[in-house]
């Protein structure tokens, strides 16, 4: 029985023996298996969030890419984007501002940045945008006493992650060169609603006067449109000029032109650079017409050995006008006309009215000759072109 108990044990501690070392070696392995995942799953883990490292510097890189292109876009430009929160004070800024720097705006509000007179209308719009939740626009101006400048601003309500308005976000465009261009439209067009009246009424002059005049309906509508023409001829010089004057040079080549031979040149100038203003260069032009126009139908250009002269001085040291002279010579006999046209009525009359000039015209056996004194006051005093030449002209 004993020998029987022994052996019993024997065999059940060999059994427990053989079932520890398997457990130990069932534990190993075990441990092993995942010691070996742990580290692939680790392995994993660092190659997923080296990629997600790499993805991020990519992102950022593309982030600070597309910011630097922001930048660059609006700096400089007439394009300033800023925020502020609910009390208005601001949180960033793309560019300068009314004269402030990136550093001397952020942290601050509109009450340090803008003057009182330009302040409350823009704050108001503000403030309605944060109550509303609504976007606003306006076209406002800034006076700071200096300089007055327009800007047209968008404001958006800024939202926090809950949705919440916790600031604006604004676009402000400075529309100061547009609106100084609408200003100098609208100067334009009452000045070319003026200056059509006055044309208007010059025309309606002329064919008053030319009807008086006319011996036929032919003869008024020849008359006539040779004089609207002439106006005309004056209008395109100071068109030209961009209605800032007329040179006299050019004024003598538009009115003499059309009665000029062009292969046989009977008519020369001479003189220094003049600048007429736009009523002297009207009022005068449609008298070199007269002039020219007589010369062409009696006087010296009615003759292929006619020639017509026009020489002009400046009086005096200190731009107190200029003095013209036409004179003719080498044309038919010229006789003192019987009575007084239209012609006589426009050089003799009409100058003396508008321009307060001095005019003495007389009809001398070789030839007409006109003097034409102008005042100063009708005259610019820097003229920009060169001391002119002597020139023969056939409506050149």
């Amino acid at each position: 029985m004993r020998a029987a108990w022994d052996t019993l044990l024997e065999g059940m501690t060999a059994f427990g023996s053989r079932r520890t070392l398997d457990i130990a070696i069932a534990l190993a392995v075990f441990g092993l298996i995942a010691t070996i995942i742990w580290l692939f799953a680790r392995r994993r883990s660092v190659r997923h969030i080296h990629s997600l490292e790499i993805e991020q510097g990519r992102l950022g890189e593309e982030l600070a890419t597309a910011l630097q292109r922001y930048e660059i876009a609006l700096h400089g430009s007439n394009v300033t984007v800023f925020t502020q929160d609910r009390e208005l004070r601001y949180t960033s800024i793309s560019n300068p501002f009314l004269g402030f720097e990136i550093d001397e705006i952020i942290g601050r509000t509109d009450a340090d940045l803008i003057p009182a007179r330009s302040r409350e209308l823009l704050v108001n719009l503000k403030r309605e945008a944060i109550a509303t939740g609504e976007p606003k626009d306006r076209e406002l101006q800034i006076d700071n006493g200096a300089n007055a400048r327009w800007f047209d601003f968008h404001i958006e309500p800024l939202r926090g992650r809950e949705k919440e308005i916790v600031g604006l976000s604004c676009a402000v465009v400075d529309i100061t060169a547009r609106k100084d261009n609408e200003e100098h439209l609208r100067l334009v067009m009452r000045e070319l609603t003026h200056r059509s009246k006055n044309l208007l009424a010059i025309i309606q002059a002329l064919a008053r006067q030319t009807a008086r005049y006319a011996d036929s309906i032919d003869g008024f509508l020849n008359q006539f449109t040779a004089r609207v023409q002439a106006l005309s001829r004056s209008h395109d010089i100071l068109v030209q000029e961009g209605w800032h004057g007329a040179y006299l040079a050019d004024l003598l080549r538009s009115q003499i032109g059309p009665y000029v031979d062009q292969e046989k040149p009977q008519a020369s100038w001479e003189g220094p650079p003049v600048r007429l203003r736009p009523e002297a260069a009207q009022s005068l032009g449609l008298a070199l017409h007269e002039l020219a126009s007589n010369a062409a139908k009696y006087g010296a250009l009615s003759a292929p050995t006619g020639r017509v002269c026009i020489q002009w001085t400046i009086a005096g040291p200190n731009n107190d006008g200029i003095e013209i002279v036409w004179s003719e010579q080498g044309g038919p006999p010229v006789g003192v006309p019987q009575k007084h046209g239209f012609g006589s009525l426009v050089i003799e009359r009409n100058l003396p009215r508008s321009l307060e000039s001095e005019v003495e015209l007389r009809f001398l056996a070789e030839g007409a000759r006109c003097r034409i004194k102008i005042p100063g006051k009708h005259i610019f005093s820097t003229p920009t072109r060169p001391a002119s030449e002597p020139r023969a002209a056939a409506g050149t």
